[in-house]
């Protein structure tokens, strides 16, 4: 609970939203500062990522998601395209997380910042790279495949909410063990690779063994991406079950990243 006179923290988060916005702005231009190309890298990042994993999952292993008579090589690209983009705002979360606080040791030791923006500032500048990357695979499925369904669209925000909440939590709790594990940094490239292929992003889930699947089907991460698959690409109906699934593993990760940021924040100082 708040202590008497302090504002609640979904309050206190609200009334630092200008500040939030700032070091968002911030974190979007320290990403492209100095280099030649600036924000096109945001575009060029995607579509080279996309041409590697094509050719090896695409041209070399023939993978596809459905049928290869429903589905064609430009099909399975979009659809792989797609589950790529929001891989890469989960990993991009993980890679710098754990050295937010670390890195920003002056606001921590000096000054009197709310440091709860840092993660969220962040995560914003990786949401901005993520809507970027959704315009693009989108639009290369209108373009060269079958298309998205407007239907599909249309439920786009509610399938990506979640995974927007998964992203924000995790950047909390990253950040805060990351000041006292500093060794979290250097095994997060690891776990993001473990998660890529292991989250249904190349192949359909249908191709995991059972005892497997019985396993990754908790993953709440694999979860949406074959939602925003099958309805955004597929135009198939929502599973229901599996999206409030992943509400509630977004809403745990909210929960839990912020109760532990709060926690263990008072200690930072003295750790660095």
């Amino acid at each position: 609970m708040s202590a008497p006179g302090q504002p609640k923290p979904a309050t206190g988060l609200a009334r630092k939203r200008d500040l939030w916005w700032q070091f968002t702005v911030r974190a979007v231009e320290a990403r492209y500062r100095g280099s030649y190309l600036g924000i096109l890298w945001a575009v060029l990042n995607p579509v080279l990522m996309l041409c590697i994993y094509f050719v090896v999952f695409g041209v070399i292993f023939g993978g596809h998601f459905r049928d290869p008579s429903v589905e064609s090589v430009r099909d399975y690209a979009m659809a792989m395209f797609l589950g790529l983009t929001l891989y890469q705002l989960l990993a991009e979360t993980l890679g710098v997380a754990p050295l937010l606080i670390t890195g920003n040791s002056n606001l921590v030791k000096k000054v009197v910042f709310p440091l709860e923006v840092l993660p969220l500032s962040q995560v914003g500048g990786l949401w901005f790279n993520l809507a970027i990357g959704l315009v693009l695979a989108l639009g290369g499925a209108a373009v060269i495949s079958t298309g998205p369904s407007l239907v599909g669209l249309l439920w786009l925000p509610v399938i990506l909410a979640p995974l927007l909440m998964l992203s924000a939590g995790l950047a909390w709790l990253l950040a805060a063990l990351g000041v006292f594990f500093r060794d979290l940094a250097q095994a997060m490239p690891f776990i993001a690779q473990v998660i890529m292929y292991s989250s249904a992003v190349f192949y359909p889930p249908s191709r995991m063994p059972p005892n497997v699947w019985a396993i990754l089907k908790w993953n709440p991460f694999l979860q949406t991406v074959v939602l925003s698959r099958e309805v955004v690409l597929w135009g198939l109906p929502v599973n229901m079950r599996a999206l409030a699934y992943t509400y509630a593993a977004g809403v745990a990760s909210i929960v839990v990243g912020r109760w532990a940021f709060q926690k263990l924040r008072p200690a930072f100082a003295d750790v660095l």
